[in-house]
């Protein structure tokens, strides 16, 4: 019988290479004003303004650039798919697991990159951005799952889908990941360059590629 019945990713630096932030890619790209990103940031973590206040004031620093889509896929353009992560994710599906985003990242860079991503995942928690017939941000809707909250996010999965949290995996590769992995029967430190990441996890991989998660998750699965 399989062991495991709920998987949960991180999307940054997990299911896409070549980032460690998304939102610092944006940033980046669109040269916001670096004081007030650390300000909104330093007020974030003395507990003066909640997460959900900090993603909107960060994102309304791209609305007053002008942002706009096609400026957001453009953004990421250098970054790609995680190799084997579409494999990992069809294997998984096949051997009967649900799936779940929990992530501090933006729809945009699932969008691009797995455009098809609600057909894999059956709960997706992050932050998104709608856009209107010209392109424009129209409406934002920032995740308040992100951080410690991460496990939250999972619980809540676990109890409406009546699955123990032992029979549940999170893969993910910062440090924002510690308390969830902590919080799930098996936690894969994945592509991860944070000590404090791999102690909290019971299994660290190396290697880029999602496939060598699944002798971790599937019974008898040889990769």
């Amino acid at each position: 019988m399989q062991k495991y019945k709920l998987a949960c990713f991180d999307v940054d630096g997990t299911l896409i290479d070549n980032v460690k932030f998304s939102w610092q890619v944006f940033h980046d790209y669109f040269q916001t004003d670096s004081h007030r990103r650390e300000d909104a940031r330093n007020r974030f973590f003395n507990g003066e303004i909640s997460y959900l206040q900090w993603a909107e004031h960060d994102i309304g620093l791209w609305e007053e650039k002008g942002a706009k889509k096609e400026d957001f896929f453009k953004a990421i353009s250098s970054l790609r798919l995680m190799p084997g992560a579409l494999e990992t994710l069809k294997e998984l599906k096949k051997n009967g697991l649900k799936l779940a985003i929990i992530s501090g990242s933006l729809n945009i860079v699932l969008e691009k990159f797995i455009p098809n991503y609600n057909e894999f995942f059956d709960d997706v928690f992050l932050s998104r951005i709608y856009f209107d017939e010209n392109g424009k941000i129209a409406k934002v809707e920032a995740t308040e799952f992100d951080i410690e909250k991460k496990a939250d996010a999972l619980k809540m999965i676990a109890k409406r889908e009546k699955i123990s949290l032992k029979e549940c995996v999170f893969v993910g590769d910062y440090l924002n990941d510690i308390k969830v992995m902590e919080e799930a029967g098996l936690g894969i430190a994945f592509n991860c360059q944070h000590e404090e990441v791999k102690k909290a996890a019971d299994v660290v991989i190396e290697k880029k590629d999602l496939r060598e998660i699944l002798p971790h998750i599937i019974n008898k699965f040889k990769y």
